[in-house]
This record gives structure tokens, C-alpha cells and sequence, in this order.
């Protein structure tokens, strides 16, 4: 997997900026934070830290995910941020194609989560050694053979709603990982971060942005 890392050389896309946060659209193929070794020094952070040397880390998306990241403009704003993601304050929601005709229209899976040592990144769900990790979901369309939903996380575990989807039947389309057969039959994963609701460091203001989806 590492060997064939090629990120995609697309301009950065800034979709907001103040003096305390940068809100920027990552595009799927592209790691959030560099991997070990010069091959895989490439990600979104480099990326905004050479046209915002200020920037710091506050959470991250899968590599093949694509969308909506904010990054921090000042140490007081990546504290203020990091406590609302640890408290799970911010509000999120993803667009995924899935494999399969989901029959009822919106849901939750509530199945603890794991790293899958054996079969590191993977994770699995594990009701002894596993972390609680919630989704919710609301079927979009229906489309031929497939299906297009909104996904709400309520917690935010390591490849939380690929493994969710995966695990009632319906893998997120193009996923290396946990789709199999025709379900890998996609351009890319068919995850975005469509948007971010959070307090804005400064006063506190509730605050909504978005990123369209790709696909």
C-alpha cells in the first residue's frame, strides 16, 4: 500500500479562513499527516503549513476520504477545537455510496471497535477489548444497485463508518479494506466529510461549513 502512494497534485482549496481557524477540502488519495519515510512526507498538513506556517493539527481524515478538515491559526484556537472533538461537541457529517439497496430509511450501528493487530490499520468489532463507537445514517437515494447516505458519527473511532457500513451489509463502495467483489468496483473510497459544525474559538459562535461532495 505504501509503495504506491501517489497523491493527487491538486491546488490547496481553502474554503475559510479567519485569524484563529482554516477550514481547507481535502482530496481523496492524500494523507492527513505525513506516514513514516520520505515516500509518504506528502499530506494535506505540509501542504497548508507552506502557505500557513502558523497551521496546527487538530484531527484527521483517512487517506482515501475525502473532504472538510479544519486546522488551527493559533495555539489558544487548536486547544479550544481539540476539547470540542475530545468532547465530542463537533458535529459531523459524511456522504457515502454504499453497495446494496438499503432497505429502511435511517438507522444506527452501535458496535465497539478495535484495531485489528494482525491486520493493521483494519479494525474490527470487538464487544470484550473494543471502544464504544456509534453512527447514525439516513438513506439519501436509492440508486441502481446502490445507495447514497448521509452519516452522522457520534464518536470518532479509527475507520468508525467504514467498518459500521461494512458491518450491516453494506460496504462503502471503492473500499480497499472492508468492500469485496463488485462493492470495489468504484474510481475511489466513496467517503466525504461533507461538513463541520464547531465553537468558534473565538466567543464561541456555533458555525457551519461544508464541502461539496465529489461524487
Amino acid at each position: 500500500m505504501d509503495d504506491s502512494y501517489n497523491p493527487p497534485d491538486t491546488p490547496l482549496s481553502v474554503i475559510h479562513q479567519d485569524h484563529e481557524v482554516l477550514l481547507v477540502d481535502k482530496p481523496s488519495g492524500l494523507l492527513s499527516v505525513p506516514g513514516k519515510g520520505a515516500h509518504l512526507a506528502d499530506c494535506l498538513l505540509a501542504r497548508v503549513q507552506e502557505a500557513f506556517p502558523e497551521a496546527l493539527l487538530v484531527h484527521r481524515l483517512d487517506r482515501d476520504t475525502s473532504g472538510i478538515m479544519v486546522f488551527a491559526l493559533t495555539h489558544h484556537a487548536q486547544r479550544h477545537l481539540g476539547l470540542q472533538f475530545e468532547k465530542r461537541q463537533v458535529k459531523k457529517v459524511y456522504i457515502a455510496r454504499v453497495w446494496g439497496e438499503v432497505t429502511e430509511d435511517t438507522g444506527t450501528v452501535d458496535l465497539p471497535l478495535i484495531v485489528d493487530w494482525p491486520n493493521r490499520p483494519r479494525q474490527h468489532v470487538n464487544f470484550e477489548t473494543g471502544k464504544p463507537a456509534v453512527t447514525d445514517w439516513r438513506v439519501a437515494r436509492r440508486e441502481d444497485g446502490a445507495t447514497r447516505m448521509r452519516l452522522f458519527p457520534k464518536t470518532g473511532r479509527s475507520h468508525q463508518l467504514r467498518v459500521h457500513m461494512k458491518e450491516i451489509g453494506h460496504p462503502i463502495l471503492g473500499d480497499p479494506f472492508y468492500a469485496t467483489g463488485d462493492a470495489l468496483d468504484a474510481p475511489r473510497l466513496m467517503l466525504h466529510a461533507e461538513s463541520l459544525r464547531f465553537r468558534h474559538p473565538d466567543g464561541g459562535k456555533g458555525l457551519t461549513f461544508k464541502a461539496k461532495s465529489p461524487f
